[in-house]
């Protein structure tokens, strides 16, 4: 067992303990804007999906029920764009970051392969390249790679954590190099429907792909539009052969999504209005900190899209984190997504009203 967890890094999280302690400790409590899980309540619609479904004995299957790939590929043609996405396009997983970590070893992939992602990226890119042994590769962009042994291409837009949305042009233009050299693409899109400063496209739309899904696939997760993150809800759509090659191979292991969160899943997806109201939520929030932020001497970059603001104060990025501990505010230090973010903090803004307005009073 130790000889496959050496090959990881250190949980990047433990690093953050003594500062948790300090934040803690202020007189009103802590407010943690570190790690961007939802705190808002799930909508009551999917409650009461996931509770109709609760007397669900038998195993659920793996490629989900006709009813949950209706509403998957129902939503992939209306909110992506995608208009010839079929069952065959679709696949639920069991949460997203199972899938990333997990895809370079159910693609086969191993030692001698590459697996390219964002030089700023979420950590479990390169856990995903060292659990099966393949080299991990960073990039500023991916067109400037050595396509020689690369075999497996990240993206993500919007990005987690600088919030950075690639412009439909450079979607376009990266696909048409993949797939010049064969290289598989998977876009990370599970903040796509938090856009602000910039609309959000998928590799999946038809002006993007020009239609067709070949070698191209898009990572998408209810947790964040739909408050869903503790039912593990995801899924992943495009090429029809990767898909149903992952099918036979989850099949097998036994990845299910649960039968009820399938039925939260049909739910969630058939509703908009609750994504539209979380959105105003996080608009408000979003806002308030990111005021509060600058006027306290921090520069926002990039920060167009999903759940975070990626601010600096011109300083190594623990320093900041220390300093908004001693305010009682936890924040992420940027170097856990890489060296290149080793100036910058991710404020994240998904905590209550409550606890944002607390962060701006003490920023203020």
């Amino acid at each position: 067992m130790a000889a496959v967890s050496d090959r990881l890094p250190a949980f990047p999280w433990d690093k953050l303990e003594p500062y948790k302690k300090t934040a803690a400790a202020h007189a009103d409590g802590i407010v943690d804007l570190s790690v961007g899980t939802p705190v808002d309540p799930v909508p009551p619609l999917i409650q009461r999906a996931l509770i109709e479904a609760a007397d669900s004995p038998g195993y659920p299957t793996v490629w989900g029920t006709v009813a949950l790939r209706d509403a998957i590929t129902g939503w992939v043609r209306g909110r992506l764009g995608a208009s010839a996405a079929e069952h065959r396009n679709v696949l639920p997983v069991v949460g997203s970051k199972e899938l990333v970590a997990w895809l370079p070893t159910q693609l086969g992939l191993g030692a001698g392969d590459k697996v390219a992602y964002p030089r700023l990226a979420y950590p479990t890119y390169e856990v995903g390249a060292r659990l099966c042994g393949a080299e991990a590769v960073v990039y500023d962009d991916p067109t400037a790679l050595d396509p020689s042994g690369l075999k497996l291409l990240w993206l993500n837009s919007p990005s987690n954590p600088t919030g950075k949305v690639l412009a439909k042009e450079d979607l376009v233009r990266i696909v048409a190099w993949a797939r010049e050299h064969g290289i598989l693409l998977f876009s990370d899109e599970c903040y796509l429907e938090l856009g602000w400063d910039a609309e959000p496209v998928s590799v999946l739309h038809d002006d993007v792909c020009g239609g067709s899904y070949g070698g191209i696939v898009a990572v998408h997760s209810l947790s964040k539009r739909s408050n869903l993150a503790g039912y593990r809800a995801a899924f992943i759509a495009g090429d029809a052969d990767v898909l149903g090659e992952l099918l036979e191979i989850r099949k097998h292991g036994g990845m299910m999504t649960p039968a009820p969160v399938q039925a939260a899943t049909v739910a969630a997806l058939g509703d908009d209005a609750h994504v539209e109201e979380q959105r105003g939520r996080y608009a408000a929030r979003r806002a308030a900190l990111r005021a509060a932020l600058e006027a306290h001497g921090f520069r926002v970059e990039h920060s167009e899209a999903s759940l975070y603001l990626w601010v600096t104060r011109d300083e190594p990025c623990w320093e900041t984190v220390a300093h908004l501990a001693d305010l009682g505010i936890l924040v992420a230090p940027g170097d856990f997504y890489g060296e290149a973010g080793a100036r910058f903090v991710r404020v994240a803004f998904t905590a209550t009203d409550e606890r944002v307005e607390a962060a701006v009073k003490r920023l203020g």
